[in-house]
């Protein structure tokens, strides 16, 4: 009796499996990859309302985060500055500059100047900005060295593991509650050890880490409560 099927379909079955196989992984490789915070949102560089320039602002003039964020020692969000704030300078500085005009409005009218946000926790995460600030973490480990760019961009990617990294090993993070805002803090700046030898900045961290107690959790309950 003759085959019904050409003898080369004996081997259909295994190839279509294998290349199911293959199918699947490349979907689950490429969704690992494509959908992760590091790549969906690290360099998110947004348009801005008004053109400012943290370089300028943090950097050349030298002014401290909180004049802008005045609340990241006190609470859990750290607040965009008040058009009241940006006017506390420029109603006497560059008062007619052009690039200036929708801060202006903005403080005629009222009305708020519509900033893009670019850091945001998911709705399912808790983070407490004063808990990190008042121990020792520094805006420059969360957002990079933002005294540097002329427009803010997505620095780190902030998803769980990257946050896991750091309570894990919170001493590689820490350093003097003074240096917070100092985004050019180095560990050759603090005074040297018993031994006379500069310290490391895991030195200085262990230090900091039993002098107040660091203990960040790690559980799912730490973060999503």
């Amino acid at each position: 009796m003759a085959n019904i099927f050409p003898k080369w379909t004996n081997k259909l079955p295994i190839q279509i499996m294998v290349g199911g196989l293959v199918v699947f992984v490349s979907l689950i490789g490429g969704m690992t990859y494509y959908f992760t915070p590091k790549y969906t949102r690290v360099g998110y560089q947004p348009v801005q309302p008004v053109n400012f320039s943290h370089s300028i602002h943090a950097d050349q003039l030298g002014l401290d985060c909180r004049y802008c964020h005045s609340q990241v020692e006190n609470g859990a969000h750290s607040n965009l500055p008040t058009t009241q704030t940006c006017m506390n300078c420029h109603g006497t500085i560059k008062v007619t500059s052009p690039l200036l005009a929708p801060v202006r409005e903005s403080y005629k009218s009222g009305q708020p100047i519509a900033w893009v946000r670019i850091h945001e926790a998911p709705d399912y995460v808790y983070f407490n900005h004063s808990a990190h600030v008042n121990r020792g973490i520094s805006c420059v480990e969360c957002h990079g060295k933002i005294n540097e760019m002329p427009v803010v961009w997505h620095h780190e990617s902030q998803s769980m593991d990257w946050c896991l990294t750091c309570h894990r090993a919170p001493e590689e993070k820490l350093r003097p509650l003074n240096q917070v805002t100092n985004l050019n803090w180095k560990p050759e700046d603090e005074p040297p050890g018993p031994d006379g030898k500069p310290r490391t900045r895991r030195q200085i961290g262990e230090e900091l880490k039993v002098a107040w107690n660091v203990n960040p959790p790690i559980t799912c309950a730490g973060c999503h409560r």
